[in-house]
């Protein structure tokens, strides 16, 4: 997703001066395409995100589309009143971006687990927020974002993400979501690089006899209402899959709509990190195991929510 992310930003930057890539002293060896070209659109912030974030906020309100890059926490909690205040209460034309959601940095403890960020942001009035699963999605997100006014928050897999889309996504839209599979009974819903987790899934329940829809949502903000009431109105089971804290973030996000939604018939089942410190620490892949987002748990609790 990284070098997805910085091609589509070196084409627009080529048609669109405004454009502005802002980091916080990392990322130079995936960065460097952009800085390498447009030096003049380039900066490096230093490790001061907080200061970093209020200086894209003074570009924005001057006319620039600027894109805050870094990873984890840094460009999210650790600025999130900068976001807040000088972003978002401003309207201004801000694009954080996270590289690493979830436990992609998951070896190097707490501090680098981003497993809040999407419910932190998403409440903060006029900030979009997007996830995209896939390197196609996140070309599509880049692209969506510099024509989208306004704050924004882009969060971005580490890189080696399963692909889902073989080529460019036509009609994408900010705000809705993307069928993968059609199916019965049970809708799987994906945000985010745990797509790979949730298609091996899908792949397990097939083996077991059912057919479910899968749906992934590159927009948690604002999420795809008019799809999540269809699904809750025809299928047995809603699932949320996210490499993210259960509470607050897209699971939240699709339980919103569907307690508002008239005459359902999905129950709904949400699946992510659970609400404590990981004590441990481990590659992606293994504390997805701890948290039971793994593919195999998936399918089990599904099957156990069927059943039940």
């Amino acid at each position: 997703m990284r070098d997805a992310f910085v091609r589509a930003l070196v084409e627009l930057a080529r048609k669109d001066k405004r454009i502005e890539l802002i980091t916080g002293d990392l990322g130079f060896g995936v960065l460097r395409p952009f800085w390498e070209e447009f030096p003049d659109q380039f900066t490096n912030a230093g490790i001061a995100e907080q200061n970093m974030v209020s200086v894209a906020a003074g570009m924005a309100l001057e006319g620039k589309t600027v894109f805050v890059y870094s990873i984890g926490n840094f460009p999210t909690l650790r600025c999130l009143e900068q976001i807040r205040n000088d972003c978002a209460y401003h309207n201004a034309n801000v694009k954080i971006v996270c590289v690493g959601g979830g436990f992609a940095y998951g070896s190097l403890g707490v501090s680098h687990h981003a497993t809040e960020d999407i419910a932190c942001l998403r409440a903060i009035p006029n900030m979009t927020v997007m996830a995209p699963g896939d390197a196609m999605e996140a070309d599509a997100c880049v692209r969506a974002l510099v024509a989208h006014p306004g704050p924004a928050y882009l969060r971005l897999g580490r890189g080696g993400e399963k692909r889902i889309h073989e080529t460019t996504i036509e009609n994408f839209t900010v705000g809705k979501a993307l069928r993968i599979h059609e199916g019965e009974r049970v809708a799987l819903f994906s945000t985010g690089a745990i797509y790979e987790e949730v298609a091996g899934a899908y792949e397990a329940l097939k083996k077991q006899g059912l057919s479910p829809a899968l749906y992934t949502f590159p927009t948690i903000k604002p999420i795809d209402r008019a799809l999540i009431e269809n699904v809750a109105q025809n299928f047995e089971l809603v699932l949320t899959c996210e490499g993210h804290n259960v509470l607050g973030g897209f699971g939240s996000a699709v339980s919103e709509v569907l307690v508002a939604t008239d005459n359902r018939k999905a129950k709904g089942l949400l699946l992510g990190v659970h609400d404590r410190f990981t004590e441990i620490a481990g590659d992606r892949e293994f504390l997805r195991i701890q948290e039971e987002i793994d593919s195999q748990n998936i399918a089990l609790k599904v099957l156990e929510k069927l059943r039940g």
